[in-house]
């Protein structure tokens, strides 16, 4: 494949990723009176899960040569960690910040998910960034804000926004856990969040005193769930795979945007000075990271995973008789150390240090 190919692939799936998600917001508040968040939520994320589980079952009885490579025990401790942050403990603070929080300052600090999602990466999981990255996602993060902006002070401080806050770290680190098992089938990946996150919630807000909608509202949120959470959360893992979770993060942030331009189009609203602003600002921030530029000598240590691949300039290794025919195809193979200098991101061959 062209060295640029992996960069292109996760960047298109992360924008994909963020305007099925911000495609959804406007669509799921029509029927929000209908029904409490939490429900919401569970709904939207259950839908998801069931809808991938029939097209996985599906693909698995294909003939297909080009399948995924499955989760593996490997994958179990970053996934668990993934979706009790992000499905389990995240909606539940949100809920609790909702609560003590007003709307105008909750959508404020919900962009800190972005910046908090960049920070782990960077810091913990020593993903690399320069200059130019981090001005790229200050310029989308700011974006957000002034989208989000209307005036008003912060309200509820301490336990409201902190809850909020809160929420945002536990999303951010499901993001970078599940980048360590983005290797695998992210439909799988997405399927199961889908799955656990939808029962937890549609739980909670059962338990809580929400009843479920009627049929209509329930078809048309199960559809909105398999669109904006679950094939929006399959294109994200893609993203995390080819370039990592800062770049993916900062693309995904550009939703609230999407969302607000969908509102403009289908529900009339208004064109504001702060929409135009922080379209400017976003479409600054996304043109510094698609003109990213990196590229310099590195070493790939001793390497055995799966996962679809191509016989690129980092898959030189030899079949077995077992092994699928055609390109590109999944199964374990091995890396011999190799030194070289080309153009490339924090995908999963390119997770070394700087």
């Amino acid at each position: 494949m062209n060295k640029n190919a992996h960069k292109w692939s996760g960047v298109i799936a992360a924008l994909l990723a963020a305007f099925l998600f911000g495609a959804s917001t406007p669509f799921s508040k029509a029927f929000l009176p209908q029904m409490s968040p939490q429900l919401m939520a569970g709904l939207l994320y259950l839908s998801s899960g069931v809808g991938l589980g029939v097209y996985w079952i599906l693909r698995g009885r294909s003939n297909r040569t080009d399948k995924e490579a499955r989760l593996t025990g490997k994958d179990v401790p970053w996934l668990a960690g993934a979706f009790l942050s992000g499905g389990v403990i995240g909606p539940v603070l949100l809920l609790i910040g909702l609560r003590e929080t007003p709307a105008s300052s909750a959508s404020l600090l919900l962009n800190l998910e972005g910046v908090f999602t960049a920070l782990l990466a960077w810091f913990v999981f020593k993903e690399n960034f320069d200059s130019r990255i981090a001005a790229g996602m200050a310029l989308i993060a700011g974006g957000g804000v002034v989208l989000a902006w209307n005036g008003q002070r912060i309200e509820g401080f301490p336990w409201g926004s902190l809850a909020i806050i809160g929420a945002c770290l536990a999303w951010a680190i499901d993001n970078n856990l599940t980048r360590k098992a983005s290797a695998s089938d992210p439909v799988q990946i997405a399927m199961l969040k889908g799955l656990v996150a939808g029962t937890v919630n549609t739980t909670l807000g059962l338990l809580l005193g929400s009843k479920l909608p009627g049929l209509s509202t329930l078809l048309a949120t199960s559809l909105i769930g398999l669109f904006g959470y679950g094939i929006s959360l399959t294109l994200f893992i893609r993203g995390l795979r080819h370039i990592g979770a800062a770049r993916t993060g900062a693309y995904f942030s550009t939703a609230p945007f999407i969302g607000a331009i969908i509102s403009l189009l289908l529900f009339r609203d208004p064109i504001t000075a702060t929409l135009l602003l922080a379209g400017c600002l976003m479409a600054a921030g996304v043109w510094l990271h698609l003109t990213e530029h990196h590229e310099h000598w590195h070493v790939h240590e001793p390497l055995e995973h799966e996962h679809l691949h191509y016989h690129d300039e980092h898959h030189h290794h030899a079949h077995g008789p077992h092994d699928p025919p055609g390109e590109p195809h999944s199964h374990w193979h091995q890396h011999e150390p190799l030194g070289h200098s080309h153009p490339h991101q924090p995908d999963i061959h390119h997770r070394h240090g700087h």
